[in-house]
């Protein structure tokens, strides 16, 4: 190492990047030492990760497109230290796809539990104040206030029960060897042309599972009014909105890495996290999402005078 440097060239970006697959700062450490013979403090492992923060902020501050065709809501439950306590503290993630078919993380916002329309309309807000005017289709998951705090922000956007989360919501209820088959049946509903034949696909859905699963026609049918708006969509709307691709790959990928910590000390730290994992992630969205083209054109026509013109 030359004279007056304090650590090897290129140490901090190899540091955060073994922290933003999960590693502990104790698995950091007996990394660093077994690749460079270095022994470094668990101190100057957190002060090198801690200079992400900046970029944390400028990140969730940072100008935004003017129009997100489809935006999704999701939420991750993580564990955070406070005031002595763990306590489980919700992540809600918004996801847009642009005008180009891009997937772009929006920001992250973090609450104690189930929030009401008071929150949603700060994040809703946040998005406006950040450049986002419009949003054609808001894709939620069933998420306390938020319909009410988007017809204040953006009253001209239609807000539609995410289909992929009331899939994985009902198949959470199957035995891994029942679940391809469940899953075909469900596939029926949510494919079908029209709201009549999506009924009748409940309705053979009902018949057939619901001496062994219940509860899963029930959930369909509770949130059924939210579903079937899906249905006055063209084919090419349809695919775009139900692309598990979208939301899932962002969930399972966080997953992985948060499910290695126990619990964080705090809000920022798990922000400094997520925001890594998202960087990490958002390196493979350089191809837009399936059909993409075939989906814009149909918004277009869906969307006459909020498409913007050439």
């Amino acid at each position: 190492m030359p004279k007056g440097q304090r650590r090897l060239a290129g140490l901090d970006e190899k540091i955060i990047a073994l922290y933003a697959r999960g590693l502990s700062t104790r698995d950091i450490q007996a990394q660093i030492q077994d690749l460079y013979g270095v022994k470094l403090s668990a101190d100057l492992v957190s002060e090198i990760t801690d200079g992400v923060q900046t970029e944390v902020k400028q990140w969730q501050q940072r100008p935004l497109d003017k129009l997100y065709p489809i935006v999704y809501l999701d939420a991750i439950y993580v564990k955070v230290r406070h005031e002595g306590k763990v306590i489980n503290q919700a992540v809600y993630i918004a996801l847009g796809v642009n005008l180009e078919g891009h997937k772009e993380a929006l920001g992250l916002w973090m609450s104690p539990a189930q929030e009401g329309s008071k929150f949603w309309l700060q994040v809703l807000t946040e998005l406006k104040n950040r450049g986002v005017e419009d949003i054609f289709i808001a894709c939620v998951d069933g998420l306390t206030g938020f319909p009410q705090a988007i017809e204040a922000v953006y009253p001209k956007t239609r807000i539609q029960l995410c289909i992929v989360h009331l899939v994985r919501n009902a198949l959470n209820y199957v035995p891994w060897k029942e679940k391809k088959e469940v899953a075909a049946d469900l596939k029926e509903i949510y494919q079908a042309s029209t709201v009549a034949e999506a009924e009748m696909a409940l309705e053979r859905f009902a018949d057939k599972w619901d001496d062994k699963y219940p509860t899963i026609s029930a959930m369909w049918l509770r949130h059924w009014e939210r579903v079937i708006p899906f249905f006055d969509y063209p084919p090419d709307i349809r695919r775009a909105i139900y692309t598990t691709n979208a939301i899932e790959s962002v969930n399972r990928s966080l997953r992985k890495v948060l499910k290695t910590k126990g619990s964080f000390s705090s809000p920022q730290a798990v922000f400094k996290l997520m925001y890594l994992v998202l960087e990490n992630i958002a390196k493979k969205w350089t191809m837009p999402i399936r059909n993409w083209k075939g989906a814009l054109n149909c918004f277009a026509i869906e969307f006459p005078e909020r498409f913007p013109q050439p």
